[in-house]
């Protein structure tokens, strides 16, 4: 495989630190691909990008893109564009010079970088505030004009490291579409980075969970959620109830497909079944997440779509019940703490 970006072996050692940062990693995104990196804070996912783009030299291994070792190039070399949380936008400039600023330093010819920068802005649709100034804009106008900046010269593919972590939900669900949008209309190899997994099972064609220096899984955000394979993963990626059903294995079930049913009610034929006590019942609208603790001491959820009924009640004791192929098998074993991430 030459076309995309290839990692082999490639490893960050810190003096002073015992374990790598990134640890012997080995990935390909292909071409025109959308891949995220996600994983919790420390996992490795955000210096694996800036060894990519050239930010952060290598201990050991390789990066190739389309064919071509990069590893030894400067990051203006690498023809990758790169966009971060903090915008770095030059508040003395307008919008459309900001957006101009790369390919005036390439010593493109003016008509040629008048055109880039309004086909551009119109991608992105910035074409109206063209010439204002970047504090004359809101949060998600700064971030579409670091877009506008990093892929008006064509990049061989685009970098994204938690570009969307200084805004707000609204703006975020807002700026994730426009995102996908110009993904599918460019066409271009994007690669993102974030700890949002539901931002990530949003955008992505495929996803790398990181976790301590290296990758646990890559696949599809269904090849995840539904078949994950070990229990860093289940966890990390989606809610989850993982239950000790037999030694050394953990089962995995999502919420939306367990039933609840009453100790004297039947549960359906073929299907797998847990003990668990109610323990709390909050209804959200469009679904109610029913709180579980299982009889090994395991916490858990179930989540009723919207006009399912029910009548269990904090406390009560419940038998939960799952068809087989809804459920995923994964080795047991500690997980490190999610929580801050």
């Amino acid at each position: 495989m030459t076309d995309g970006i290839a990692t082999a072996h490639v490893t960050k050692a810190y003096p002073g630190v015992d374990r790598p940062a990134v640890d012997d990693v080995s990935l390909h995104i292909a071409d025109g691909e959308f891949m995220t990196f996600l994983g919790p804070s420390g996992s490795g996912k955000t210096t694996m990008l800036s060894m990519i783009a050239g930010f952060t030299p290598l201990t050991s291994g390789s990066i190739t893109v389309d064919g071509q070792e990069i590893s030894r190039l400067k990051p203006h070399r690498r023809n990758l564009g790169v966009v971060f949380q903090q915008y770095a936008l030059f508040p003395h400039m307008s919008v459309a010079r900001n957006v101009a600023f790369g390919l005036t330093q390439r010593k493109v010819p003016k008509p040629e970088i008048a055109r880039r920068v309004a086909e551009v802005l119109e991608l992105v649709g910035l074409s109206a505030v063209r010439d204002r100034l970047p504090r004359q804009l809101s949060g998600g106008q700064q971030q579409r004009v670091a877009l506008a900046r990093a892929v008006v010269y064509e990049p061989r593919a685009l970098l994204m490291d938690e570009p969307l972590g200084a805004l707000d939900k609204k703006l975020r669900d807002q700026l994730q579409r426009e995102i996908a949008r110009m993904h599918r209309e460019l066409g271009m190899t994007f690669l993102f980075v974030t700890h949002d997994q539901q931002e990530a099972l949003t955008l992505s064609d495929r996803i790398a969970v990181f976790n301590d220096g290296r990758i646990e899984q890559v696949g599809t955000p269904e090849e995840l959620y539904e078949r994950p394979e070990t229990l860093f993963v289940a966890q990390f990626v989606g809610e989850s109830n993982a239950l000790s059903l037999t030694p050394g294995e953990v089962t995995i079930v999502r919420p939306e497909r367990l039933t609840l049913h009453s100790s004297a009610d039947p549960v359906p034929s073929g299907h797998q079944r847990a003990s668990a006590r109610v323990t709390d019942i909050v209804y959200v609208g469009d679904h109610t997440r029913i709180w579980l603790r299982y009889s090994d001491g395991a916490r858990g959820c179930a989540v009723l779509t919207a006009g399912v009924a029910h009548e269990h009640r904090p406390g009560d004791e419940v038998i939960v019940a799952w068809h087989p192929e809804h459920q995923a098998v994964v080795p047991s074993g500690d997980v490190p703490e999610l929580a801050a991430v």
